[in-house]
């Protein structure tokens, strides 16, 4: 199975991605301010490299529940400068985490590779033009509502069957739109207009989705269900993030949003090493 992202080829089977994240924000859920700045951003940035990160995802506008949008200009004044340094500094794909088509073409235009949408329920196709035009990788994730609302009060009739229909019709619509499926990676969404048993049905079906023939993407670090199960605060949440993305890695899952680069890149290394040992019942 090929993704390719611009100029970036990924074939898999591969050793699993793992996508490190740099909010350039003041009000994400578990980090936000700490590296608003452009110099502290770029910084982090370089430090997630260095640690293992194949992928940054640079965002300027938080998606916690709740959250208030940022104006299109506020959001391109937040995230430009950084990935234009990123860009002439490393090597690694470079991803826009961004529900807007505008941030998307700056973004590629100051040398992102990547569009991360959580916002991919849209039916305006002006953001998968986007994506068309410059060949991006594009991620695909489920989410029920918008972050103000999704939270509210998530209702599903079987989360799994309905998230598996909702990508069908995603990757209908990024290809009428000129995106080829090959650009395509898909993220189910884990606390996005889920409760707590949505997130866990999705997390224990995770391998029904490699039916679609596309990598998955899994974001769980230091995220709400952690807490709810283990009663760990935010800064606490590590382990719990680990355990779920090395069962993840067993079902299937390829690519892996996190903050915590490092921690995450050792556990999956060592699944990846077992898994490859494994023999088949």
């Amino acid at each position: 199975m090929l993704w390719k992202a611009r100029h970036f080829d990924f074939r898999f089977p591969r050793p699993a991605l793992i996508m490190g994240i740099v909010n350039v924000t003041p009000d994400s859920f578990s980090d936000g301010g700490r590296f608003f700045s452009t110099s502290d951003a770029v910084e982090h940035g370089l430090s997630l490299v260095q640690a293992g990160a194949d992928i940054l995802d640079v965002g300027g506008e938080s998606t916690k529940p709740g959250a208030l949008p940022v104006s299109e200009a506020e959001e391109c004044r937040r995230v430009l400068p950084v990935i234009r340094e990123l860009a002439t500094r490393t090597h690694v794909p470079i991803s826009i985490d961004t529900m807007k088509p505008g941030v998307a073409e700056a973004a590629m235009n100051a040398g992102a590779s990547i569009i991360n949408d959580v916002a991919a329920h849209r039916s305006d196709p002006a953001l998968w033009r986007v994506a068309a035009q410059f060949e991006a990788g594009y991620v695909a994730m489920h989410m029920q509502g918008t972050p103000q609302t999704m939270q509210a009060a998530p209702a599903y009739s079987d989360v799994t069957a309905e998230v598996l229909a909702f990508f069908q019709g995603v990757l209908a619509g990024v290809a009428k739109a000129g995106v080829a499926s090959h650009h395509v990676v898909l993220d189910v969404g884990i606390g996005f207009g889920k409760a707590l048993e949505h997130n866990l049905e999705l997390l224990g079906h995770l391998a029904a989705f490699r039916q679609l023939g596309r990598p998955l993407l899994l974001g769980v670090s230091r995220k709400s269900f952690l807490g709810r199960l283990t009663g760990a605060s935010v800064e606490d949440r590590l382990p719990g993030a680990l355990a779920t993305s090395c069962l993840a890695r067993a079902a299937g899952v390829e690519l892996f949003r996190t903050h915590d680069v490092a921690e995450t890149t050792q556990a999956l290394r060592v699944a990846d090493a077992v898994l490859a040992h494994q023999s088949n019942p």
